[in-house]
């Protein structure tokens, strides 16, 4: 893509109204000596001139457990969950004292929201998360949102906190995420170990090249690399979000982003946005159990419209009750869709193969023709 298309995208931007901006921990605590208030108040002021122009944000704020780990003059990341938890409860106090003053000072309130996977994976809790921001919003408060790294363990965690402001873009439906990190923005190498590495502009989302040039190489401080921003990049852009991966400490930003210049990376969302009920099961990531297709439901579930049936399946792997979430793969085990199933696995497993005549025959009752309803499904 030239500079002149570049631009013609980039020039989009200004007109989203509403952003999900996510801070990394190495740019709150200054590669881990604390809490740097100077920066803070930096993103702050510039995040006040967006709601100036009306621009909604929701701040995704990673930095409570370096901050812990600064208060408690601990050199290193720890290992185990109770003191990862230990240091995210002390740290989170300097870190949500700090939003809050900083701001105060703009005239603006803020308001904390620690969410964990178990929020997002549970439709119920979903909505409700989902009626909370908006309603914040809608009331001009500016939420900041963090893992609730208190409580949450290694089975329930994001990951990362890139992957949490992708689902809180979708959750919010943003137009646009913004990644604040540490690099001017995704390179087509690591700077770090080539000084020839060129700065991507602008790409799709879900352009396959990118893989072979993000890296997995993350700070001691977070559990990010820039393969993490990719992937999140592609999880905002399943709600027809783009994502801009820029450095932190580049002057002005997040205000240069709304001019519409040109800078950091730029990954934009190539495909029309799922309905709601498609992008909260789109960023369900926990999946509680696996069903293996044969070729011909294969191909009828990429060819759009249809639901799974039974007879299409041949393996069901794992232990499920009716209306968790399941994924199905292909014969060769590569990933094809995944929804909510109608049975559980045990009844899954006696009717594998069977046409959905056949279900009542088998099962002694029939609650719905399909394994996984089209309506409760997403293919990838």
């Amino acid at each position: 893509m030239n500079k002149s298309q570049s631009l013609v995208a980039r020039s989009q931007i200004p007109a989203t109204r509403r952003w999900v901006v996510k801070v990394g921990s190495a740019l709150l605590t200054a590669d881990g000596k604390g809490v740097d208030r100077e920066a803070i108040a930096g993103w702050v002021s510039q995040i006040a001139k967006l709601r100036s122009h009306g621009v909604e944000v929701v701040l995704v704020s990673s930095g409570a457990v370096a901050e812990g780990m600064s208060r408690l003059g601990w050199a290193q990341r720890p290992s185990t969950i109770h003191e990862l938890q230990a240091a995210a409860a002390v740290g989170q106090m300097g870190l949500v004292q700090t939003w809050e003053t900083c701001f105060q000072g703009h005239g603006l309130h803020t308001a904390q929201i620690l969410l964990t996977h178990d929020d997002l994976s549970d439709r119920k809790r979903y909505l409700n998360s989902r009626s909370a921001l908006l309603s914040l919003l809608g009331l001009g408060v500016v939420p900041v949102v963090n893992e609730n790294d208190t409580v949450v363990t290694d089975e329930i965690r994001f990951g990362d906190n890139d992957t949490l402001g992708a689902l809180v873009t979708n959750l919010v439906e943003a137009e646009l995420l913004v990644i604040l990190t540490d690099q001017k923005g995704m390179f087509d190498s690591d700077p770090r170990g080539n000084p020839d590495a060129s700065l991507i502009s602008q790409s799709r989302a879900f352009d396959e090249s990118l893989a072979g040039m993000a890296t997995d190489t993350a700070g001691g401080l977070g559990r990010g690399g820039m393969t993490t921003k990719v992937r999140a990049a592609q999880l905002a852009a399943r709600s027809g979000a783009a994502t801009v991966i820029i450095g932190g400490r580049e002057p002005a930003a997040l205000e240069n982003i709304f001019a519409g210049n040109d800078v950091g990376t730029l990954l934009t969302a190539d495909s029309a946005p799922f309905a709601a009920r498609k992008q909260w099961l789109a960023g369900h990531l926990q999946m509680k159990g696996e069903v293996t297709l044969d070729e011909g439901a294969v191909k009828a579930l990429k060819r759009g419209g249809v639901s799974l049936l039974p007879v299409g399946v041949r393996k069901v792997v794992g232990e499920f009750s009716r209306g968790e979430m399941v994924l199905c793969v292909g014969p060769d085990g590569a990933k094809v869709a995944c929804g909510l199933v109608n049975y559980s696995s045990e009844e899954s497993a006696r009717v594998v193969g069977v046409a959905s005549s056949g279900i009542e025959s088998v099962l002694g009752y029939v609650d719905e023709p399909e394994l996984i309803h089209l309506d409760n499904m997403v293919v990838y």
